[in-house]
């Protein structure tokens, strides 16, 4: 049986442990105290913590404690020379000859650093192993269950510092990935904003001279095609030139208390020639308890067009845009779907609708879509999408009542 002291050395430093694991970032520091105080609690001679290298497959040390530089110098341990069947049915394991037991890399260099007894505890996250750590003792002494349930508790402790510690790394690399991307849309927008005031000057002379050029031509001149080729096509420059100032502009929105319903409306109105020869049928389904939002009318209601034209090409020829808006009873705020019942989206082109420059369309810039995401963003809202297959794809705009 245990004495009293012993458990109040457990308790204590478990909790200390504890206590680091949920207010420290820096794994390091745990993972020190953890072999300290394991070995100073079992009254061993040492201990050490590796942890599992994902890629490589070998536990490299982490942390050691009352070992010599020697020994700890004989590099990290193969994964397949530790893991067997033993390690996946218990929490903890003792070796009891480290000259014999297969488990010990180096025996022999464990026997001359004085270490006659170890245990083993497998630091076991989710069903994964995480890391090893390793106790070691100067010579063969039974365990209590008190002590192996303290040391099993401690390994676990040490678990969930190493995972949460992965996971702080992952989030930093997604938060350097989303730094670096929105500071090469910054350096694009800037980029783009240049070369359209450069281009846009000789663009427009090329469009003036074209254009009284084709007056003069006679209407069965074989130049008569060709020019009218040219200004078509100047124009389409025009119009992704202006997409571009648009996109690199990216203006604060001049706010006013305005009704969404009023701006769909007005959006529908704008291209009702194109869904009559489309043939295209417009369902609306306002919501009675929406209420007025700050916004900027023109800003809005240029998202709104972007999102009927896009719905509209999609449809092609006979189909139905189904526009819907509610309260958002999470977030407090407005709701806007826009649902058609065209083509829809390719699940791999999903996560790049909203990029700039990327387009599924034959002649589009894939600049409409990147410039209402901004949009809606300096809203302070949210552009999503969804596209389950055969089902169309549905637009949904978030603005918050509250900016």
């Amino acid at each position: 049986m245990p004495s009293t002291d012993n458990i109040s050395v457990f308790y204590k430093t478990f909790r200390e442990i504890s206590n680091m694991v949920h207010s420290r970032t820096h794994v390091e520091e745990v993972l020190d105290l953890a072999v300290w105080k394991i070995a100073e609690a079992l009254k061993a001679k040492g201990a050490l913590l590796r942890i599992l290298n994902l890629q490589t497959g070998e536990f490299e040390l982490s942390a050691a404690y009352g070992l010599s530089e020697a020994y700890l110098s004989k590099g990290p341990v193969t994964r397949r020379s530790i893991i067997t069947d033993v390690y996946r049915q218990k929490l903890c394991v003792i070796i009891e000859d480290v000259l014999t037991d297969k488990r010990i890399q180096y025996p022999r260099e464990a026997h001359q650093e004085g270490i006659r007894m170890v245990l083993d505890l497998p630091l076991v996250f989710h069903d994964h192993i995480a890391g090893l750590l390793r106790v070691f003792f100067p010579a063969m002494r039974p365990f209590d269950n008190d002590e192996l349930d303290f040391a099993v508790a401690l390994a676990q402790q040490c678990a969930c510092a190493i995972d949460k510690a992965r996971l702080i790394e992952e989030q930093k690399v997604r938060y350097d990935l989303l730094a670096l991307h929105t500071e090469k849309l910054s350096a694009l927008g800037r980029m783009a904003a240049g070369i359209a005031h450069e281009i846009n000057n000789p663009l427009a002379g090329v469009l003036l001279y074209s254009t009284n050029l084709n007056k003069k031509i006679p209407d069965d001149s074989p130049l008569k095609e060709g020019m009218e080729v040219i200004i078509r096509e100047t124009q389409r420059c025009k119009i992704i030139i202006q997409e571009l100032l648009e996109f690199a502009r990216d203006r604060e929105p001049k706010k006013t208390l305005a009704d969404i319903h009023r701006l769909v409306d007005r959006a529908v109105k704008m291209l009702e020639n194109e869904f009559r020869l489309r043939h295209v049928q417009i369902k609306r389904s306002y919501s009675t308890e929406l209420k007025t939002v700050m916004l900027d009318e023109n800003l809005v209601q240029q998202v709104l067009v972007n999102l009927l034209l896009n719905a509209v090409q999609a449809i092609d020829q006979n189909g139905t845009i189904e526009i819907r808006t509610r309260m958002d009873a999470v977030g407090g705020g407005i709701i806007v779907e826009v649902q058609d019942t065209g083509c829809g989206i390719p699940a791999e082109h999903l996560n790049k609708i909203f990029e700039p420059f990327f387009s599924t369309k034959k002649n589009g810039s894939g600049l409409g879509l990147a410039v209402s995401y901004g949009i809606i963003r300096n809203h302070k809202g949210e552009l999503t999408v969804a596209s389950p297959p055969g089902s169309g794809a549905c637009f949904t705009i978030k603005l918050p009542l509250r900016q």
